[in-house]
């Protein structure tokens, strides 16, 4: 009986340490940053190499599998070539695209009005009418009331003319754009309400880019992953609130605006700035079927999470398509190799991106072809469909 009655206390005390415990474990994580210290309390008695000049070299033997042309034909949604001035420009960058396997290009950069048809027409007067299509582009510095209503026009009259969907929409939309009364322009600002009900009413997508990497937003110490780059390009030091809204803020903005208007399709340039947060991006796929996203400019995050990107990818296989952003062809077969191979430890091509190496996901082919091309065309029925497989 003694014992009885001393081991109720006991095991009651134990189911209250387990929820504890459970509890605990079952919020969610964040990042912890850890000071760096010298290990053992030593201190090197060598000569110290910049952070620029350490580059080990890596003796680890495994095997490797570059992919220098992507597996199946692709759509980059999120191109920046050259500026099409003419079709001898046109058929240069098709040139370039070919030995890596890029069958469509979106021109991303931003041209509307007289400059949309000039490069529509370079583009029909060259040698590959069917490879390059073009998007518009809205210009919301200095909005005023009504300046909703003129851009909607623009927009329609640019679909009218040829091109294929709206964006890329710049990250000063948000960050630094001003109305015409001094005011930041806010991403989920009424005015523009008519810009994306008008996007909805004639389906075309809208690539739209919000913020920069968070660790841009985030103190400028030791502890931040990016500060390399950061300390390369002072312009994109946002950590000034006087200047500049925090990330999350942007974030809460760009929410808004998706949650309402249910109609318009999204894609989120660079998935959002969350292939560092997957869990974060499901969530927003779970609750608003129209967003989408593309893959440009982040792949240091998703090569260093191999196992967590590819389960993501094959979940969210109808959501996600290629874009590489920044035109230069010979960082293409990084992206194939990450997503077509098992390969393991292999460099990245922006040293200033990211200090690690990347890993395969090794998507599954009906995953590669949604991801490459299958997902482009749904969302945009006027892509040319010569070149892709039935």
């Amino acid at each position: 009986m003694t014992f009885m009655r001393n081991a109720q206390p006991f095991a009651l005390a134990v189911v209250v340490a387990l929820t504890s415990f459970i509890t605990v474990v079952a919020q969610p994580q964040t990042p912890t940053r850890i000071r760096p210290r010298p290990a053992e309390g030593r201190e090197p008695d060598l000569p110290q190499p910049t952070i620029r000049q350490y580059k080990p070299r890596s003796t680890l033997l495994v095997p490797q599998h570059p992919v220098p042309r992507a597996k199946y034909p692709v759509v980059d949604l999120h191109g920046h070539p050259p500026s099409l001035s003419g079709p001898d420009v046109v058929d240069q960058v098709v040139e370039a695209m070919d030995p890596v396997g890029v069958q469509v290009m979106v021109n991303a950069n931003g041209t509307s009005g007289d400059r949309l048809r000039q490069a529509l027409d370079a583009i029909k007067a060259s040698r590959h009418q069917n490879r390059i299509v073009m998007f518009t582009q809205i210009d919301v510095r200095g909005l005023a009331p009504g300046g909703g209503v003129r851009l909607a026009q623009q927009l329609e009259a640019d679909i009218k003319a040829g091109a294929l969907g709206l964006g890329e929409i710049m990250k000063d939309f948000g960050l630094s754009a001003r109305k015409s009364d001094g005011t930041r322009l806010r991403l989920d600002d009424p005015e523009l309400d008519i810009v994306w009900e008008t996007a909805a009413r004639l389906r075309i997508p809208v690539l739209i880019h919000v913020a920069d990497p968070a660790e841009f937003f985030a103190p400028l110490d030791f502890t931040n992953e990016r500060w390399l780059e950061l300390a390369l390009y002072p312009g994109r030091r946002y950590q000034d609130r006087s200047k500049f809204p925090s990330f999350e803020e942007l974030m809460a903005e760009r929410d808004r605006l998706i949650a309402r208007h249910p109609q318009t399709r999204f894609i989120l340039a660079h998935l959002g700035w969350h292939a560092n947060d997957l869990s974060r991006l499901a969530a927003m796929f779970d609750k608003w079927p129209n967003l989408y996203g593309e893959v440009g400019a982040i792949l240091y995050d998703l090569g260093r999470q191999p196992r967590a990107a590819h389960d993501f990818f094959v979940k969210y296989q109808d959501r996600v398509l290629f874009g590489k952003d920044a035109f230069q062809p010979d960082e293409y077969p990084y992206y194939w190799r990450t997503f077509e191979t098992a390969d393991e430890y292999f460099d990245y091509y922006r040293d200033y991106h990211a200090f690690w190496k990347l890993y395969g996901l090794a998507l599954p082919d009906g995953v590669l072809r949604k991801l490459y091309y299958d997902n482009a065309i749904d969302l945009m029925p006027g892509l040319p469909r010569a070149g892709f497989p039935n």
